[in-house]
């Protein structure tokens, strides 16, 4: 349930917040007063586009924030799976909007508008002025029915699977068929291009062994040089060096060390000094003696190095994506030499996922109408409870021009009379702007129902409609408010009536400042409000008993 509203620098908003209410919540206000401001915000809120004209003039963002209260499991089960937990029971959802950029957050973290958007599906639906005119496209109405079947809904994301699974193995089937002459000539490269990778027989290690003798031969003369001069210092021939100065100083430390103790430790210390540098002196020379190498055995590892580069600059960045490349190559020319054999197995796969796909296609369509049925008579006796007394509504299935679709093969169109003695016909064809609008009602209800989505918003359901059917439109409005929250902006006295709880919107003028309220009425004040909506610009005594007594009508039929 939403339970609170803040809007912030919007439009004609400077600062307004509301706390909703269980049941039926009805706005209602003059034209232009910022009705529809109030619940585009809530728009805004869930990811709806926005534009820097909306901010309001002068000011550096705006701010929507939506505070609800989540206490179904199902609903906290899907927002789980969405890594979203509500605190407190609450999940507040918050958009700050800023000149060509906007920030959203859920409980404090920030979302992408496409998170936004999975969560609210969840927790809102809103049914803006125009959505009934999406009720003339036709392939929205495969939609609605689907969403109606939760069986449905869950074969349709196996056909969906299936459908790619197939569509891939007929693009697969397709280019594999090619004439022999393409299928000889793309074998004789495949042949050429193995033997070139195995001939060479490069492994992974030897390309960094030989990556490694390469620089240390290209810089071997300069490490020559460093470890001779090195080595001079610590024991070469005929000069002074550490290794007989050490020596020197142990025969002088022998002596002193058989007469006092401090001297022994000296003495071993020294000893261990002239065995690390024996060891330093033959490990330094052995070092030297393994970078001397020949012209020749340097050219034998230029060549080398030059071999493994030219395959990395052909067939990958690495040895070992050069070897993966000839292992794919291989088992491409082994299919090239026996292709008969491989067309025959895409065939196979081919014909199987298509058998697959036509098994689903068919479970799917015979439980879509089965489900249709029961769709098309709760929508038809919610079409009665809104006035509309001779209808008839069907859903007409005809199969998919063109063939298999992600969809299934069902090409399904809502047909509708509403005269008695005329056969029904496309919506598109029949329905009026105020019939739609009404026809969308029943479907919402139908859907809410089904969907147990906790929250309803209807901006203006009751345009092109009055008299009698304003009368059916309310009460079916009062029915829905029993079993889900609805917030409803309205210009007719019958759906204002109805309401649990009444907000009206005022557009005021303050030190030459436009701003847009919005607070709720009291109990009298609701009769004054149903009263202005009746009387208009004057507001006389008998208008006021005409109002009061619709509140009491209203009340009765809840009840």
């Amino acid at each position: 349930m939403l339970q609170n509203l803040h809007v912030k620098n919007l439009a004609l908003i400077d600062e307004a917040e509301v706390d909703f209410s269980p049941g039926l919540n009805i706005l209602t206000g003059e034209t232009g007063a910022g009705k529809s401001i109030v619940l585009g915000s809530v728009s805004l809120a869930l990811g709806g586009r926005y534009s820097a004209d909306m901010l309001r003039k002068g000011a550096d963002y705006g701010l929507v924030e939506l505070t609800f209260s989540v206490k179904s499991g199902r609903l906290l089960e899907k927002l789980k799976a969405m890594d979203i937990f509500p605190e407190d029971g609450q999940v507040i959802i918050s958009r700050r909007l800023m000149e060509g950029r906007s920030v959203s957050r859920i409980n404090g973290e920030t979302v992408t508008v496409s998170q936004l958007k999975e969560a609210a599906a969840e927790l809102i639906d809103i049914h803006g002025q125009h959505e009934h005119q999406s009720l003339l496209f036709k392939k929205n109405h495969l939609s609605i029915l689907d969403a109606f079947s939760k069986k449905a809904s869950a074969i349709k994301q196996d056909v969906k699977n299936a459908y790619k699974e197939y569509k891939k193995n007929q693009k697969e089937l397709m280019e594999a068929d090619t004439d022999e002459a393409a299928r000889l000539k793309e074998a004789s490269f495949l042949e050429f291009e193995i033997s070139e990778i195995r001939e060479a027989g490069v492994t992974p290690k030897e390309e960094e062994e030989t990556e490694d003798t390469y620089r240390r031969m290209i810089n071997g003369k300069r490490i020559s040089e460093s470890l001779e001069e090195a080595y001079a210092y610590i024991s070469a021939e005929g000069e002074a060096n550490a290794s007989d100065a050490v020596g020197r100083a142990v025969r002088a430390m022998a002596e002193a060390s058989e007469h006092d103790g401090r001297a022994e430790e000296l003495y071993g210390q020294i000893l261990d000094i002239e065995s690390l540098i024996g060891d330093f002196s033959r490990e330094l020379r052995d070092y030297a003696d393994s970078l001397a190498f020949s012209p020749e055995a340097f050219y034998e590892v230029e060549t080398r190095l030059n071999e493994i580069n030219h395959l990395k600059s052909k067939y990958g960045n690495t040895v070992e994506e050069i070897l993966e490349y000839c292992e794919e190559k291989e088992k491409r020319l082994q299919i090239l030499k026996d292709y008969d054999a491989y067309l025959e197995k895409l065939r196979n796969k081919a014909d199987a996922s298509e058998k697959k796909l036509c098994d689903l296609c068919k479970t799917l369509s015979r439980l879509r109408k089965k489900e249709a049925k029961q769709l098309e008579k709760q929508i038809k006796e919610g079409l009665k409870d809104l006035n509309f007394l001779d209808v008839q509504f069907e859903i007409q299935f005809k199969e998919t021009r063109g063939g298999y679709t992600e969809n299934g093969t069902d090409d399904v169109e809502f047909m509708i009379s509403m005269n008695p003695g005329e056969a029904p016909r496309p919506l598109s064809d029949v329905a009026s702007g105020g019939e739609l609008s009404r026809i969308m009602l029943a479907i919402k209800s139908v859907m809410a129902d089904k969907d147990e989505i906790e929250t309803l918003i209807f901006d203006e359901i009751d345009v092109g409609i009055s008299g009698r059917t304003a009368q059916k439109v309310s009460e079916k409005m009062g029915l829905i408010g029993k079993k889900h929250q609805v917030i409803c902006i309205t210009h007719l006295a019958q759906i204002a009536a109805m309401a649990d709880a009444h907000y009206a919107i005022e557009k005021k003028v303050e030190k030459n400042v436009t701003k847009t309220t919005i607070y709720r009425l009291g109990e009298e004040e609701q009769i004054r409000e149903i009263a202005r909506i009746l009387g208009g610009a004057k507001i006389t005594d008998t208008v006021l008993e005409n109002a009061k007594e619709m509140k009491i009508l209203a009340a009765g039929l809840k009840r």
